[in-house]
């Protein structure tokens, strides 16, 4: 009896392990003012010195948008000092819309791009893919609003890029 009740607990054991593991690749990802923002659909274009990530979720309803220059692999980009570099985030729902942006002197974050090896921001074939992480406080245009995004992160983001 002993042997059966040992071999019991020892199938039962190995019956209820289980991997369950989800494989989030690529993402669009991060924590909008306190809470998980995950996008549903995502892209990025390559046109010169310029990359464009735009994120959304729920349709169009909700759209995280990174310009970025240069933007070579291990570049770090500080939003709030120019036009250049910029965060936005928008969203419409049920009629009402709203606008929040960074630009030079308004908000301020962060983008780095990962490191070579985990990019091909140059494409082959006119197709490549970009990762990275990002930070930022955005605001509407009289700044009566903000919203912040924290941990942010971009990976393996399919990017078209044009000549």
């Amino acid at each position: 009896m002993k042997k059966f009740l040992s071999l019991l607990v020892l199938v039962t054991a190995l019956v209820s392990c289980e991997e369950d593991i989800k494989f989030n690749n690529p993402a669009v990802q991060g924590l909008k003012d306190n809470e998980l923002w995950k996008a549903t659909t995502y892209d990025a274009k390559k046109t010169g010195n310029t990359i464009i990530i735009n994120a959304h979720r729920g349709g169009n309803f909700e759209t995280l948008t990174l310009t970025l220059t240069a933007a070579a692999p291990g570049s770090v980009h500080n939003l709030g000092l120019d036009n250049l570099n910029t965060a936005g985030y928008s969203y419409d729902i049920d009629g009402i819309s709203e606008s929040f942006t960074t630009g030079a002197g308004v908000g301020n974050g962060r983008v780095t791009i990962m490191g070579e090896d985990d990019n091909n921001i140059n494409g082959t074939g006119g197709k490549g893919f970009i990762s990275g992480s990002f930070y930022f406080n955005a605001y509407t245009s009289d700044e009566s609003n903000v919203v912040n995004f924290q941990q942010g992160v971009f990976y393996r983001v399919p990017l078209t890029v044009e000549p």
